[in-house]
């Protein structure tokens, strides 16, 4: 069988086919500025040149047209037509407590998906546009939405409640929902096999680390706690967002600069984080070079991540009680020799220590903790596409 992985933005989208025979990646693409001028579609796949092609595309619905016809081009696509693809696989980003796991797209599932579209304005619009110029495109295929917050619903209601009056969460669903919920899924299976274990039996720490980041507590094999909440705002500061503050620094600052919700949110989203400390780059790699020559607001928003990193993974251990393995995952966790060591460093006292020499690599699985360290650590390389196709492979079977 073969399953379409279809991951959309408000203007772009990315897409992979893959051959779940042997887990394969046949072909995969993206399609920049659509709906703006110099729309393009760039695919790839093995033993082909690489296919470019320019052309209009006002919405989503040409988009995934010229996606299809990327697919099955005689000279550059990878099947021979649409019927050799089983099924198509959506990342959505907000399900909300409605929606738990992968499901089988309905018209009650899309209206929930705009439902959580408030929480999510930039993302679940877009991912469902994408669900419905596939259901144009290719009638009778099945649609599966994949929810980066499903993984995180098996939470504790007393891990996801916030401290505020009980009648807000009745009215208005306000709690901590999580993100990158397929990445720390996907980790929680691979972890399971590096170990040798039943993905039950396996307590851990994952930490996808990149330019939007987050922390997992793992607790016999399902999620327990995660940093982000509500929206993918909170937890650790990112590259454009702020991460965990004050609530107190949003109201002074509204008052003193005279700034709508809407100019607050973008504030917080868009020009915080190491970006915002910086003054510099959103991009880790920019920062860590501007910070070898002594850039000191670079050095100063890299020390501030690595603060927070620590401060979630020394929490989350406390909250497992028994932690077997941490994880590092994510474009910073995969590749990011000096800040995986930056994180690690005096945690001796929580039965960590790190092999320099093993951490000196990049993308692929390896363990990197020392010979003495009680609570092993791994880079494993996550793959939210292919755990999105397993996902819809289960249903559609």
């Amino acid at each position: 069988m073969k399953i379409l992985v279809i991951n959309c933005g408000s203007s772009s989208l990315k897409y992979q086919l893959i051959d779940m025979e042997n887990e394969k990646v046949l072909g995969k693409g993206l399609v920049e500025r659509i709906a703006i001028e110099g729309s393009k579609l760039t695919q790839t796949a093995e033993g082909k040149e690489t296919f470019v092609l320019e052309a209009e595309m006002p919405t989503h619905t040409e988009a995934i047209k010229f996606v299809f016809d990327a697919l099955t081009d005689k000279e550059h696509g990878v099947v021979e037509s649409l019927d050799e693809i089983s099924g198509i696989g959506h990342r959505v980003v907000h399900g909300g407590d409605k929606l738990a796991e992968p499901v089988i797209v309905t018209p009650e599932v899309k209206d929930i998906i705009l439902q959580f579209a408030e929480f999510a304005p930039l993302h679940n619009p877009a991912n469902l546009m994408g669900i419905e110029a596939c259901e144009e495109n290719a009638p009778g295929k099945p649609n599966v939405a994949v929810f980066d917050t499903a993984f995180h619903q098996t939470m504790p209601d007393y891990v996801y409640m916030y401290p505020i009056p009980y009648e807000y969460y009745k009215k208005y669903h306000i709690r901590k929902y999580g993100f990158h919920g397929t990445s720390h899924k996907y980790i929680s299976y691979q972890l399971a096999e590096v170990l040798g274990k039943d993905r039950e039996e396996v307590n851990a720490v994952s930490l996808h680390l990149g330019n939007g980041s987050s922390l997992c507590a793992i607790k016999d094999g399902i999620c327990y706690d995660t940093s982000m909440g509500l929206t993918p705002l909170e937890g650790l500061s990112m590259g454009t967002r702020s991460g965990n503050i004050d609530p107190s620094v949003v109201t002074y600052l509204m008052e003193k600069e005279n700034l709508t919700p809407a100019q607050m949110s973008d504030i917080l989203n868009k020009k915080s984080g190491v970006l915002g400390v910086s003054g510099l780059s959103s991009d880790f790699r920019d920062l860590e070079e501007a910070a070898n020559t002594e850039n000191e607001r670079a050095e100063l928003a890299l020390d501030m991540f690595v603060l927070r990193v620590k401060r979630f993974l020394g929490g989350f251990m406390a909250e497992l009680g028994k932690c077997d393995a941490i994880v590092m995952t994510g474009g910073i966790g995969e590749n990011g020799i000096t800040m995986r060591k930056a994180v690690l460093e005096n945690m001796e006292h929580l039965g960590i220590t790190l092999d320099e020499q093993r951490n000196d690599v990049r993308g692929k699985v390896q363990e990197i903790s020392g010979e003495d360290s009680k609570v092993k650590v791994f880079v494993i390389p996550t793959n939210e596409e292919l755990m999105i196709a397993r996902d819809t492979l289960s249903l559609i079977q």
